[in-house]
Parts: C-alpha cells; sequence; structure tokens
C-alpha cells in the first residue's frame, strides 16, 4: 500500500502576479503547523515533497520540509489551473511503495483529491487553506484510493 497527502498551501495575501503571491502571517503559522501534522504521520517517513513553483506553495512546501526532513522537488505543472487528469495520469506511473506529499492549490487539490477516492471527473473536496488529505491506495489511479484523514487548522 502506498501513502499520498495531498496539501493546500496557506493563507495567501492578495496580489500580481498570482504566481508571486506570499503566505500571510497567519499562512505562515497554518504551514508550520501542516508541516507538524504530516511529520507525526508514521506512513508519511521518507517521503517526497512534489510542491508547485507559485510562492506560496513554495513557502508551505518548504515549512513541510523542515518538519519532515523530506526532499523537495518542484513541479511546473501543479498550478493551480493544470489538468488534474495529467496528474492523475503521472502518478499512476509511480511506485506506490514511497510516500509522496503534493503541496498545491484550488482547485487542483480538491479535484485530485475527489478523483483518487471517488473516481468520476466531477468529485471534489473542498480544502480550507493548509488542509491536508491523507490517502492510502495499491496504485494511485482514479477511484483507488481511501480517504484515511483530512484536517486543517487548527490541528489537534
Amino acid at each position: 500500500m502506498g501513502w499520498l497527502a495531498v496539501v493546500r498551501h496557506g493563507e495567501a495575501g492578495p496580489g500580481n502576479p498570482d504566481s508571486e503571491r506570499r503566505l500571510t502571517q497567519r499562512g505562515e503559522r497554518e504551514a508550520h503547523a501542516a508541516g507538524r501534522w504530516l511529520a507525526a504521520r508514521p506512513e508519511l517517513q521518507g517521503a517526497v515533497v512534489w510542491a508547485s513553483p507559485y510562492r506560496r506553495a513554495q513557502q508551505t512546501a518548504q515549512a513541510v520540509v523542515d518538519a519532515t526532513r523530506c526532499e523537495l522537488v518542484t513541479v511546473d505543472t501543479i498550478t493551480p489551473d493544470d489538468d488534474v487528469d495529467a496528474l492523475v495520469e503521472r502518478l499512476t506511473a509511480l511506485d506506490v511503495s514511497r510516500p509522496l506529499i503534493i503541496v498545491s492549490h484550488m482547485p487542483l487539490v480538491g479535484a485530485l483529491a475527489g478523483r483518487l477516492v471517488d473516481g468520476s471527473p466531477g468529485a471534489g473536496i473542498a480544502f480550507p487553506t493548509a488542509g491536508a488529505a491523507l490517502l492510502e491506495a495499491e496504485v494511485w489511479a482514479a477511484g483507488c484510493a481511501s480517504l484515511k484523514a483530512f484536517v486543517g487548522p487548527p490541528y489537534a
């Protein structure tokens, strides 16, 4: 079985261009809390973190990496408007033995978690800022995952 955590970035302030928006102070606290929660999950030990190149996702991913001591990889194709089907196809080709944490944006994170759990194209989950869905599956394909936890700030 494999493990995947899908994480939305922390609260971001306004800005232009969208890709340069930064976390607010609250967003920074949210990102660090998410990182601590993820670090406490034994099933995510040794994970790799994929992060959107957008600044707010990179800031959130860095907080996750600081807490988990995982490797960070920037993935250009997980921005807010990227294709969830292409991402699912990429995930399907992965070896599930290594846990993965994806830090990205709405609507991509909601559509990805919904697709992996429910399988239908219209499925989605509403993520709060710095929300995290923990999924388990034998293969990362549409409808093949189980939602094991769904959390958001404040983390217990």
